[in-house]
């Protein structure tokens, strides 16, 4: 039978009932809620050949970036695909399983496009929207996610349900393309209009850490903190976030505090927690804070995820944190297999692996040798396709800062000062860690030059 959800759009059931927890289940997603799982499997619970319910479901598991997950996801796919066969599926549903079916082959792009398409023709459908925004975060793609969810903006009113959840959307994208105004008003309007809109809060929060504007950013934060209060593991990345605006601030003993209590209190091992994590304690050590033993943590649960391979921006961290922790033989280990897959070039994953993660991998691990010139060129050589790996400036800001720390061990002051300005192009923004590199940077260039003044060299008598 079909039945009409939140957005208008039919869906197709063999139970009615399935419906109501189907709506939740998506504003759940957009809300990035804990309540999420619950909602999705009183959906299914209420009608297993939901193929729609089926293919979101295949879809939240692979965006978990987890080895174990991609069976559920698969599975998902094969209940999806026999649902279709049984009764019909509307074009909407259909591209949703011939996305899913992408990625399960090694294409998330592909599904995206797929998706895309059917955006066009489904506007109102949010669910799309995000699932869109997602794989496209994953993919580092924020053209591609802006040019998506302009496409379809004007679909959203105020009385749509989902309109301050696609405002936050948009925010970011605007952020993560550099329209740093235009993000914190459309990301302020979203939180305004949605109070839960928890993508929103941290779009607005990613543009003050970007532009440098740390007080604000702070009491941003500290001002809505029913934003994030609803959320799943999501809302340890805002913590996160107020950490790296104390950081900016030299406020290391409260970024301490909150990576014990609110970042890793759980000691979680999704990745993008452990990404979190690492990513911290490595700045934090770049700024001369002693972290004690907070790295063995981190590298416990990284030991167990180092050979997932789903993703490279989860490889990075997990290799940052076994390097730093010393456990110099599981690092080793992930390079060979990092280096397989490489080599393999199965789907996108084995050419995102080649072209930036395998080089990052070796810049990582040269750094931690104290092997900086390597290290310069390994990083530098990921540097050029870096985003390729997911995630948004800000996240990959630490591989950034460990170029122009690496450049400026090895010596090379010009290549650091170039690497700073560029940095601070696209921050939009000369920050307090640039300001402190960049005068590092020019002590080294003032000293060669004395060093090179030949007025000043000794003469023999």
């Amino acid at each position: 039978m079909r039945v009409t959800d939140q957005f208008g759009y039919d869906v197709t059931v063999t139970n009615a009932d399935a419906v109501p927890p189907w709506n939740k289940t998506v504003m759940a997603f957009l809300a990035h809620g804990a309540a999420t799982p619950e909602y999705l499997t009183q959906t299914l619970q209420e009608d297993q050949s939901f193929a729609l319910a089926q293919a979101a479901r295949g879809f939240f598991n692979l965006l978990l970036g987890r080895s174990e997950l991609l069976a559920v996801a698969q599975e998902a796919l094969t209940l999806a695909e026999k649902s279709s066969l049984e009764t019909p599926l509307t074009r909407r549903e259909t591209a949703y399983v011939q996305a899913l079916r992408h990625w399960t082959k090694g294409w998330p792009s592909r599904a995206a496009d797929e998706l895309d398409t059917a955006l066009v023709e489904f506007p109102e459908d949010a669910l799309l929207v995000k699932l869109i925004h997602a794989i496209r975060f994953v993919l580092g793609q924020p053209v591609q996610m802006r040019r998506s969810i302009e496409t379809v903006l004007n679909a959203y009113t105020p009385n749509h349900a989902a309109y301050g959840f696609i405002k936050g959307c948009h925010a970011f994208a605007l952020e993560e393309t550099g329209e740093y105004g235009a993000a914190e008003r459309t990301g302020r309007g979203a939180v305004e209009h949605q109070p839960d809109d928890a993508w929103g809060l941290h779009a607005v929060a990613h543009v003050y850490d970007m532009c440098g504007e740390s007080d604000q950013g702070i009491q941003w934060l500290d001002a809505h903190p029913q934003g994030w209060s609803h959320c799943n593991n999501f809302g340890y990345h805002v913590w996160w976030h107020l950490g790296l605006l104390h950081l900016d601030k030299g406020n290391t003993d409260r970024v301490l505090d909150l990576y014990d209590s609110k970042i890793r209190a759980d000691h979680t091992d999704d990745y993008r927690d452990i990404s979190n994590g690492a990513s911290m304690l490595m700045r934090l050590e770049l700024e001369g804070v002693n972290v004690g033993g907070r790295w063995e943590e981190l590298a416990a649960l990284s030991t167990r995820r180092m050979n997932d391979g789903c993703n490279v921006f989860a490889d990075l961290h997990y290799l940052m944190a076994l390097a730093r922790s010393n456990h110099l033989r599981d690092a080793d280990s992930m390079l060979k297999r990092m280096q397989a897959t490489a080599e393999q070039g199965l789907g996108e994953l084995g050419a995102i692996t080649a072209r930036s993660g395998l080089p990052a991998a070796e810049g990582i691990l040269d750094f931690n040798r104290n092997n900086y010139f390597s290290a310069f060129v390994h990083l530098k050589a990921a540097h050029e396709h870096l985003q390729e790996i997911g995630g948004s400036h800000a996240q990959r800001d630490v591989f950034f800062r460990l170029l122009i720390e690496a450049a400026l061990n090895a010596g090379l002051a010009e290549e650091a000062q170039a690497l700073i300005a560029e940095r601070t192009t696209l921050r939009g923004a000369f920050d307090n860690y640039a300001k402190s590199r960049s005068g590092r940077a020019g002590s080294m260039s003032k000293a060669s030059t004395v060093m090179q003044d030949a007025n000043l060299r000794a003469t023999p008598r």
